[in-house]
């Protein structure tokens, strides 16, 4: 399959023309709203707005080698810091964005914020979740062009995947549901995306510790090789890399093993500072970033 530039796709891997950022000067705006909020939203420090300004600034120029960047303005009250991880209120598929319906009430407002965006930039809104219906589009990934993942946790719940399946339709021929475990219970952020990033089309990185036998098994069906995250390199991100286009990889400094098994697969990959971005805030680059449209070679 190929694709025009432009075209929505079915796919985490790009090559994007297009993808969606939300920088920090919107998202964390002042030193005073960082104050107000990190400890609600369980951030692990309060982010420093200047330091989180310059390794956004270095973090979207990586993936600028590879993609037309847009920033997103946060014109709404009642954003909160988390806005900054503009993965999470929508999942895009063939026919358009689908609108989640987020599983931490404090982020209720960014789909609706995200849909102005769409519609400004002449994206296509193919549907919404809605109650009592949850999704996050960090539980959901592609695994081929007609073959997608769900997360069952504590963002997305068994109706939030039956709304999904419905808008998807006959787009795709399966939507594989993962149970997702308790580990640090409801409050801690936790996605499907935190134990799988696919960097190609048959290359995934996941942490197996946490990941169900079955979906282990069945992306080996699929005939994924497998990078390994080390356990001391998950609670630092290793298992989040942002495909910024097939085996050109984007992720957080500090998991050198994990980095290693990439380069031994044959990937590119290209690091950032993400200690106030990513870190504090439990989202690293898959979050930080909406890819929309996929480039001229995909497939």
């Amino acid at each position: 399959m190929n694709a025009e530039p432009g075209t929505l796709a079915m796919t985490d891997v790009g090559p994007w023309s297009r993808i969606l950022v939300r920088h920090p000067r919107d998202a964390f705006a002042s030193a005073d709203k960082i104050a107000r909020e990190w400890r609600d939203l369980h951030f692990t420090a309060a982010p420093d707005l200047a330091r989180a300004c310059d390794q956004f600034d270095a973090f979207v120029a990586l993936c600028a080698a590879h993609a037309s960047i847009v920033a997103l303005h946060t014109a709404h009250e009642g954003l909160t810091l988390d806005a900054i991880y503009v993965r999470d209120a929508s999942i895009m598929s063939a026919r358009g964005a689908i609108l989640c319906r987020m599983g931490k009430p404090q982020r209720a407002g960014e789909p609706a914020a995200l849909a102005e965006s769409y519609r400004h930039l002449g994206i296509n809104l193919l549907g919404e979740i809605r109650a009592p219906g949850q999704l996050e589009g960090g539980d959901f990934t592609w695994l081929g062009p007609r073959l997608a993942a769900v997360g069952r946790g504590y963002r997305t719940n068994d109706e939030g995947i039956r709304q999904l399946r419905t808008l998807l339709g006959d787009t795709i021929d399966e939507l594989i549901v993962v149970p997702l475990p308790h580990y640090r219970g409801p409050g801690d952020v936790f996605h499907l995306m935190s134990l799988i990033s696919p960097v190609d089309h048959d290359l995934a990185v996941v942490y197996s510790p946490l990941m169900p036998v079955s979906f282990r098994e069945r992306l080996l069906d699929l005939g994924y090789a497998l990078v390994e995250v080390p356990d001391e390199e998950f609670d630092s991100m290793g298992a989040n890399v942002l495909a910024a286009a097939p085996r050109r990889c984007v992720m957080v400094e500090g998991n050198p093993k994990t980095r290693a098994g990439l380069e031994r697969a044959g990937a590119e990959v290209r690091v950032y500072d993400g200690a106030d971005i990513s870190l504090m805030g439990g989202g690293g680059p898959t979050c930080l970033t909406r890819p929309v449209s996929v480039g001229v070679g995909y497939g």
